[in-house]
């Protein structure tokens, strides 16, 4: 019996709504489904009730955007506090720096003479934080580029001609956020990140003595000597390994189910839960 512990709906960057979600991890055979969205929990009561009808278990979670060294680091944080003042701080502000982040790309854009309108990204986020796959879209409805990839790779990825750097906290202080929110955390896809100027088994290391609780070495989007190279990092310092398929909608072409956590996983990871309350978190489930 496994879990997908990272997918993503249209309360942050994904395509589906939160029941649809769990419609897909139920045909697919699973046993549990995350929701993580970007610095955000507002589809949580969506998927815990749909969750409950199809009688599968709920793992609330978020992906919280954190930095290093320039480099974007996501650490995901599973069974936070909802209501925790620091946490929505933080998520809040977050969430505004994205929006300062699309006005500004937006803007970028134009002084190429790629003239899109902010109103046209503004509606296609909807209630979700505005973000890059947003402005990719909205260039794509403009006919300036064929598809959302092409947006990314010849203007809005990192080091293109309309990328802005975002400012966010240190991945220390995202671990330690999450922690005193009660839940635990993992960090995300640490394969498919751009590592310049980042020694990532010693960011490992600092994360683990700020409290990290394992990392996602079964992320679809990781090769198999990926995998392994991660696992056998999360093994030697004593963390836990989860999977999970990062699913976007169609987004990325990834099905929720494609890897997945083990129960015992889930469960081991909740226990580390339990004890971060026990040490002074916040707790809400």
């Amino acid at each position: 019996m496994t879990v997908d512990l990272h997918t993503h709906t249209i309360r942050s960057d994904g395509t589906t709504t939160p029941t649809r979600n769990v419609e897909f991890a139920a045909a697919a055979g699973l046993r549990g489904l995350a929701l993580t969205d970007h610095d955000t929990v507002a589809g949580w009561e969506e998927a815990a009730a749909a969750c409950e009808r199809y009688g599968l278990r709920f793992v609330p979670g978020v992906e919280l955007s954190t930095e290093d060294f320039g480099t974007s680091v996501h650490i995901l944080g599973y069974w936070v506090d909802p209501q925790d003042p620091r946490l929505v701080e933080e998520c809040a502000r977050l969430r505004d720096e994205r929006a300062r982040r699309a006005e500004l790309m937006v803007a970028r854009l134009a002084a190429l003479g790629l003239d899109i309108d902010l109103l046209a990204v503004a509606a296609l986020a909807g209630d979700a934080p505005i973000g890059r796959p947003h402005v990719a879209q909205a260039m794509v409805d403009a006919g300036l580029v064929p598809d959302r990839d092409a947006a990314f790779d010849r203007y809005l990825a990192e080091g293109r001609p309309a990328w802005v750097e975002k400012h966010a906290l240190a991945p220390e202080e995202g671990v330690r956020l999450i922690r005193d929110a009660g839940g635990v955390a993992v960090l995300a896809h640490p394969g498919m990140e751009d590592a310049r100027g980042v020694d990532m088994p010693a960011l490992v290391e600092r994360l683990r003595a700020a409290g990290l609780a394992g990392i996602e070495a079964d992320h679809a989007g990781h090769a198999p000597e990926v995998r392994e190279y991660w696992r056998a990092i999360a093994t030697a310092d004593g963390l836990l390994v989860t999977g999970s398929s990062d699913f976007h909608g169609d987004r990325k072409d990834v099905n929720i189910g494609a890897s997945t956590t083990p129960i015992a996983v889930v469960d081991a990871l909740r226990g580390r839960a339990v004890a971060a309350v026990a040490a002074g978190g916040s707790k809400w489930w």
